[in-house]
């Protein structure tokens, strides 16, 4: 009987007529019901399932849009379509639950920030003030991002990052790897670049889109060699300076400065992806690359630990001579930020909002730091332990081998999650962004039974 493919539950949150469309399609699809086959009436299935005239009507009405049944005046329903596999698309119940996002109790992913930090009010009084000013809404905004925005981000990467810009220098995307689009297509194909290896796989993917040969650079406590770079002779380097593979130091002035030198002797561009580097807690933030040379080095900042991992902004100050080459370009590019968002973050950097929450990150993330790393002490006695401040993680480097699907299974099973594991086997990252305090050291002992079983 049909009424062995629908499954309808009155108490789940989807609504009955799609409860009752979606078993009926699935069981055409899976040759469960032939072509041609007679579906129950309208009455009869309202009986059967004890549900009402327009519930079954809205499902029925929506498969013969669909083309999936047809009906027959004075006869009925029957099914129209035919499929000798079964369609490739996911099923609508998976595909929903993977779009869920699961609240975890301990979670140690990094996709998440400390709620105690944003003022999350302050944050929407300052979106509700683009919103009623309606002249802004109807309009788009500026491709290069907006003007008052761009001299918000002018002073404040001056006063936290040092940074040397001109407001007309600035240009905003939707994200690091929109502003790297940009900047790629400014630069043209064909380059070579030297990066970190396992560093940012997003921009290695706009690099590769651009047929650049990437290459990868040696690392010592100081940061990317000298010597490596020798070896692969890029035209663009580039380098988070906050954080050098696989050591978790920061780049001392000293390489700094021969990085520089050593791009400009060779006629490489230096890009400075200079993630969360105001929010260095340990230590006062020093200056950024972009202080020590304006001319060869393209600084690419964000928001989306700083702020809000939705509020999806990022800028980068460029060179004279490279922003000679984006004028170019200019009026082939669409602006990707959203111009509310735009708006409302220069509001939150002029009215000095800004600098009262980096102030709360840096005393929170200090605290939830020392709390991981003395956890971590606590229950991992076999490990080495890399601390990146500023990406607000630290990666344990286990001894031994482990098998990793079980280890995420459990975790799952115990409500808990933690950063995409590279490839070594051994290694395992823990985020202290989202996590509340109270949960770290519970979430860290279970980690350790859970890996240590």
């Amino acid at each position: 009987m049909l009424y062995d493919f629908i499954l309808a539950d009155k108490n789940a949150k989807k609504p009955m007529y799609r409860q009752i469309y979606i078993s009926v399609r699935n069981a055409i699809e899976n040759g469960n019901l032939k072509i041609n086959t007679k579906l129950p009436s309208i009455r009869k299935l309202c009986s059967e399932l004890g549900v009402s005239k327009t519930t079954v009507m809205a499902a029925y009405d929506q498969l013969c849009a669909e083309g999936y049944i047809k009906t027959k005046p004075q006869s009925g329903y029957y099914v129209a379509a035919e499929f000798v596999n079964k369609p490739k698309a996911l099923d609508e119940e998976k595909y929903n639950s993977v779009l869920e996002n699961k609240a975890y109790r301990y979670d140690f992913s990094s996709k998440s920030i400390d709620e105690s930090i944003i003022n999350l009010s302050e944050w929407k009084k300052n979106i509700k003030d683009v919103i009623n000013r309606n002249y802004l809404l109807t309009s788009y905004g500026d491709v290069q991002g907006e003007e008052t925005l761009r001299i918000a981000l002018q002073k404040y990467a001056l006063g936290v990052r040092s940074v040397n810009s001109s407001a007309k220098n600035i240009v905003v995307g939707a994200g690091t790897q929109a502003i790297l689009y940009i900047l790629c297509s400014i630069l043209g194909c064909n380059k070579k670049v030297a990066m970190a290896r396992d560093s940012f796989v997003q921009s290695e993917f706009v690099f590769k889109s651009f047929d650049y040969e990437v290459g990868y650079f040696d690392s010592d406590e100081n940061g990317a060699t000298i010597e490596s770079l020798e070896s692969i002779k890029p035209d663009i380097i580039l380098i988070n300076p906050n954080f050098t593979e696989p050591y978790g130091a920061n780049m001392p002035v000293t390489r700094r400065l021969e990085l520089i030198g050593w791009a400009k002797a060779n006629g490489a561009l230096i890009i400075e992806d200079d993630y969360n580097g105001e929010l260095r807690y340990s230590t006062h933030p020093m200056p950024c690359v972009q202080n020590y040379d304006t001319e060869n080095t393209v600084y690419i900042g964000s928001f989306s630990k700083v702020l809000l991992p939705s509020v999806r902004i990022s800028y980068m100050v460029l060179p004279e001579r490279i922003y000679r080459g984006y004028i170019k370009i200019r009026s082939l590019t669409n602006q990707t930020a959203s111009k509310t968002e735009q708006l409302a973050l220069a509001g939150y950097i002029n009215t000095g909002k800004i600098d009262v929450h980096l102030r709360k990150a840096r005393r929170v993330y200090l605290e939830k730091s020392k709390t991981v790393l003395q956890c971590v002490e606590k229950y991992f006695s076999d490990c080495d332990t890399v601390f990146n401040e500023t990406s607000l993680y630290v990666t344990l480097r286990l001894k031994g081998e482990f098998d990793r699907d079980r280890i995420e299974r459990e975790l799952s099973e115990n409500s808990i999650k933690i950063m995409p594991y590279k490839n070594n086997g051994n290694e395992f990252g823990l985020s202290f962004s989202g996590i509340p305090s109270d949960r770290i050291e519970e979430g860290i002992r279970l980690i350790s039974e859970i890996i240590h079983e």
